[in-house]
């Protein structure tokens, strides 16, 4: 979620660099090399000084491990590294350390970052691994001992947490369907939403597609042998806990949720339900009927990729109650959820063809979230049996690292499940109701192109 290297990451984009195609057409300023050259531009002594610079999961690894092999998933993800340098090199089952061969020294050289090139890319990663191969010796007795665990025990390339949420959740297909006749490209007609703080939209595909304003393609960065497409938006439960939190019936409300012992979140759902009766609304969703909100209260990251875009609310009053909370907190969900169909329906217009969607985290043990986003994009949802995807994401790692599965795709046709399923609803007024607020949704940030053209004409 941090924003400050705006700035660098423009820059970069106007270097027009072949890697770009490979970021959705630019990087984010989420990405490393903004984020290295805001280092470098502002804080030149701790620039001079490092040693290393790593990802936090690469770097977990090598603590673990005292291996500083990168992950194909980090570096690919978020360093322009092209994996697709190493196609001639899979094989799981005879995994190994390959020397770094994806890295584009004119890219680094062009953007000012030219020391990172030296030593063979030493500070950046010298060498890569696909997810799951078994790194050094295992854990070092140091490491060992600070973890109460044997020295020597495997640890596995790691993956970005969520990365490991779609490794943990993307085979949790239905027994009915994992029976049936195997259909090798089903898991390319799924997308995981990963949602937590912000939200990660994972789809892979056999072939790489290269869709404006989408991360990726990004070739075996978190499932083997596919092309990856990565969508998000930066702010989804830090957004919700945004609204809440500021609101002035925030604080009463959290203390009644306290005393039942359940979150703020059942307490606003329960209110809503309330509502519904009292008003004789035909469903929940309709009592946002003139409250609409574009979510982009930290920018924009996928598809339409600007960072500078703000969140907009439609149909404040001067109530303050905790039902207006309630309504304000429905919009936020909704909102998010018009955001996620935009990202579907970007990515089917550009090659992809998903129609299921699975989804973990921590919003997805919220029932309205996962109900409204079925309704809204019109696909069923797949809940996993395990609560934690991002953890069974791991331990897959783990299992292929000491090689109780072969390769990362069998490990997760054995460890995913599936749990409840989602449907949306079948009323044609839902769909209709939804249709008529996404076509809203759409035009808030055509409305504030416009604004922000007129505020800098101004200004000229």
């Amino acid at each position: 979620m941090d924003h400050r290297a705006v700035k660098q990451a423009e820059r970069i984009n106007a270097s027009n660099s072949p890697v770009l195609q490979y970021c959705g057409g630019g990087v984010s300023p989420e990405m490393e090399p903004p984020k290295l050259l805001w280092v470098k531009e502002n804080l030149q002594e701790s620039w001079s000084m490092v040693f290393r610079w790593m990802d936090l999961s690469d770097w977990l690894t090598y603590k673990a491990t005292g291996d500083d092999t990168r992950s194909l998933c980090t570096t690919v993800c978020k360093w322009t590294y092209l994996g697709h340098a190493h196609m001639q090199q899979i094989n799981e089952k005879d995994s190994c350390a390959m020397e770094s061969c994806g890295w584009d020294d004119g890219f680094w050289e062009e953007i000012g970052l030219g020391d990172l090139v030296d030593g063979h890319h030493a500070k950046i990663g010298r060498s890569v691994a696909f997810p799951g191969h078994a790194l050094g010796s295992g854990l070092t007795p140091h490491a060992a001992k600070e973890l109460g665990l044997m020295a020597g025990t495997p640890v596995g390339t790691a993956l970005i947490d969520a990365h490991a949420g779609g490794v943990g959740v993307m085979e949790s297909v239905l027994a009915s369907d994992s029976e049936s006749i195997v259909d090798e490209d089903a898991i390319s007609r799924r997308m995981v939403l990963v949602c937590g703080t912000s939200t990660c939209h994972m789809a892979v595909s056999r072939t790489k597609l290269f869709i404006p304003g989408v991360w990726g393609p990004f070739w075996s960065a978190m499932v083997p042998e596919y092309w990856l497409t990565e969508g998000g938006q930066s702010a989804t439960g830090s957004l919700l806990d945004h609204i809440i939190e500021n609101h002035v019936a925030s604080p009463h409300l959290a203390n009644r949720a306290a005393s039942r012992r359940i979150s703020i979140f059942d307490l606003l759902n329960e209110i809503l339900e309330s509502m519904k009766q009292e008003e004789g609304s035909p469903f929940i969703a309709a009592l946002t009927n003139d409250m609409h909100i574009l979510p982009d209260f930290h920018g924009n990251r996928s598809p339409i990729a600007d960072p500078k875009s703000k969140g907009m609310i439609s149909g404040l009053t001067l109530d303050t109650s905790e039902k207006q909370l309630a309504l304000l907190y429905l919009a936020t969900v909704q909102g998010i959820a018009y955001g996620t169909r935009h990202i579907v329906e970007h990515c089917n217009a550009n090659g992809h063809k998903i129609d299921t969607l699975l989804a973990c985290g921590g919003l997805a043990k919220n029932r309205l979230f996962v109900q409204e986003h079925a309704d809204i994009i019109g696909y069923p949802i797949i809940l996993p049996r395990e609560n934690e995807s991002v953890l069974l994401g791991s331990a897959i790692l783990g299992a292929v690292a000491s090689k109780k599965y072969p390769t990362v795709r069998d490990a997760m046709k054995a460890m995913n499940a599936a749990g409840q399923v989602v449907h949306p609803s079948q009323d044609v007024k839902v769909k209709k109701y939804h249709d008529a607020k996404y076509s809203i949704f759409r035009d808030l940030y055509e409305q504030q192109q416009k604004h922000r053209s007129l505020m800098a004409e101004a200004l000229s």
